[in-house]
């Protein structure tokens, strides 16, 4: 074996004391069956190993990517409806992919048990061992320090003993770990990246753990509220409502808040002309105590009330209408939200009225009026009708008109947004077509037939969907990010590495300093810092001067004449032959 590779096998030796990895145990092919618990053992190993820990992390990642960009079921189902109208080859496919519902899928929830188990059985032993080396000192220094890549060395005048005390003392100062191991002192230092390496691990363990806990007790509902109105945190208040299995709806938090206003500005020039700048909703609400207090929700700035915090997630506009029957007689009066359909808030619903209307032969009839809203509206022979500014610059309101069964008692649920013409018949005009008419803000349509009146009233109101969350993984989830971040900041910054100071006395009685570094990872930092600690050590054992050179032959000095006898012998003959 070349010195080369000698020096290489020391170096790799030496430095896989400093790695807290569980051993990975190899099998070779020729040899005996492993048997069934051979098998587990070896799958444990895989399972645990950080190669399949970071596949089964990068699989997660992977599977998170159709749950973005898929409308979920959990999420918002009327999105998911639509997609499947509009795909009608995909969305089988993805009903079978379980892609509608992928943070539920069973596939997805493999990978992040397995990934779960990975982690717990990759960072146990690998805690254990670290607790180990904790415990114990830094090893002795090699018999060979001139191995080492970091490597320095000098001659001294002070004794062993002291050069060996000066660095125990220094290398401490440097908050090293250090002792005196025979003729050397070891020392370590950098045991942060170890630190930092399982705090990562352990903070992606406190993240899964706050994903789970968020999807099992989660509880999420929807709510759309009209100017003047309120809601109580009550099951039967929400418009949709979702929860984990592990969730009891007696943990709703006992608030309700009432929408006094809701604000929204635009840009009203220049090329970002539409564009939203303030969206508020002013609010009262109260908590179980009873006490009232006023508060504002914006986009991402959520109410925090009790655990819960409400969003702000949609805004619209809710004509105020007026329906009279034949007699004069009103039979609704409200405002009616209605859904917008681009970003100008061009908006479509449905006006129902379901009670209270009889026709002119007193049958009880309920009426629907399809309405098309727009709050900026261009004017008669300028185009279709559509909205040209979101705010309320021109507002006008087109609407047709339907009488029948609405369908809504026959207990199947029902958009409330659309108009199910299956039992209706539509009024008609002087030329046989739906009756229809735009109004404007105090505008009446009348009926045909005498059957009766509908009024756009001057009162516009505006509604807000507001989300009421409760995620209780929440805070856990934030401080698992914070620790990752903290560990692998410390795993990739820090540099864990060992020093030694070797001094022994020569063979010429003079005292030999060696110092060696090494460190996990190849950094240039540790020769600097190998250099920066021989600079002081060598302050307080300085170099020792160089033997004097012995001086050249010259003339005798006086009384160096030699004694009688000590002059040389006569060369004898032969030699000299």
């Amino acid at each position: 074996m070349s010195k080369t590779e000698t020096t290489a096998r020391d170096e790799a030796e030496a430095g896989a004391q400093l790695s807290t990895a569980p051993r990975e145990e190899t099998f070779s092919g020729g040899g005996p069956a492993l048997g069934v618990l051979g098998w587990i053992r070896w799958f444990w190993r895989q399972l645990t190993s950080m190669r399949v820990a970071l596949i089964l992390l990068f699989l997660l990642s992977l599977g998170a990517i159709p749950g973005s960009l898929i409308p979920q079921n959990n999420v918002d189902d009327l999105k998911v409806r639509t997609f499947k109208e509009q795909h009608e080859v995909l969305a089988p496919v993805y009903d079978r992919l379980q892609l509608f519902d992928v943070y539920s899928s069973v596939w997805f929830s493999a990978i992040y048990i397995l990934l779960f188990v990975s982690l717990i059985g990759c960072i146990v032993p690998r805690t254990w061992q670290f607790t180990g080396q904790l415990r114990n000192r830094p090893p002795a220094a090699p018999k060979r320090l001139t191995r080492m890549p970091a490597y320095t060395s000098w001659r001294t005048a002070a004794e062993p003993e002291e050069v060996r005390e000066a660095a125990l003392r220094m290398l401490r100062g440097r908050r090293f770990r250090a002792h005196t191991a025979g003729d050397a002192v070891a020392a370590e230092k950098g045991y942060l990246r170890e630190v930092g390496n399982l705090l990562f691990h352990i903070a992606l363990i406190v993240m899964l753990v706050a994903f789970a806990t968020g999807q099992l007790f989660k509880s999420e509902g929807g709510k759309l509220i009209v100017e003047d109105d309120g809601f109580a945190n009550t099951l039967s208040q929400y418009d949709d409502f979702r929860s984990g299995s592990l969730f009891s709806t007696d943990e709703l938090a006992p608030f309700s808040f009432r929408l006094n206003q809701f604000t929204g500005t635009y840009e009203s020039s220049g090329p970002q002309r539409g564009t939203p700048r303030t969206f508020e909703a002013d609010v009262t609400y109260s908590r179980a105590d009873g006490v009232k207090k006023r508060g504002v929700i914006r986009v991402n700035e959520p109410l925090e009330v009790d655990g819960s915090k409400v969003y702000l997630i949609s805004h619209g506009y809710a004509p105020v209408v007026t329906v009279k029957d034949g007699s004069g007689k009103e039979v609704f009066h409200g405002a009616v939200p209605l859904l917008p359909i681009d970003n100008n808030i061009t908006s479509t619903g449905v006006v129902k009225v379901m009670d209270g209307y009889r026709d002119k032969t007193g049958k009880k009839v309920q009426l629907g009026f399809p309405a098309f809203f727009v709050p900026t509206f261009a004017g008669k022979g300028h185009g279709q009708m559509f909205s040209e500014f979101p705010a309320l610059a021109f507002p006008a309101l087109n609407l047709s008109a339907y009488h029948g069964d609405l369908r809504v008692d026959g207990g199947l649920p029902q958009n409330v947004y659309q108009l199910n013409t299956s039992k209706m018949k539509p009024f008609k005009d002087a030329n046989g077509e739906i009756f229809k008419k735009t109004l404007l803000p105090g505008e009446t349509m009348t009926l045909p037939g005498g059957a009766g009146s509908i009024t756009f009233e001057k009162e516009i109101k505006e509604w807000a969907s507001f989300q009421i969350s409760q995620q209780p993984g929440n805070g856990l989830a934030l401080a698992g990010a914070i620790a990752a971040i903290a560990g692998l900041a410390g795993s990739l910054f820090v540099q864990r590495r060992r020093v030694w100071v070797r001094a022994v006395r020569g063979d010429d009685g003079v005292t030999v300093v060696e110092m060696a570094g090494l460190g996990r990872s190849e950094s240039a930092k540790l020769p600097e810092e190998l250099a920066d600690l021989a600079t002081t050590l060598h302050d307080r054992a300085p170099t020792a001067p160089e033997p004097t050179a012995t001086e050249p032959a010259g003339e005798p000095e006086p009384g160096d004449e030699p004694e009688p006898g000590d002059e040389p012998a006569p060369a004898d003959e032969g030699a000299e032959k």
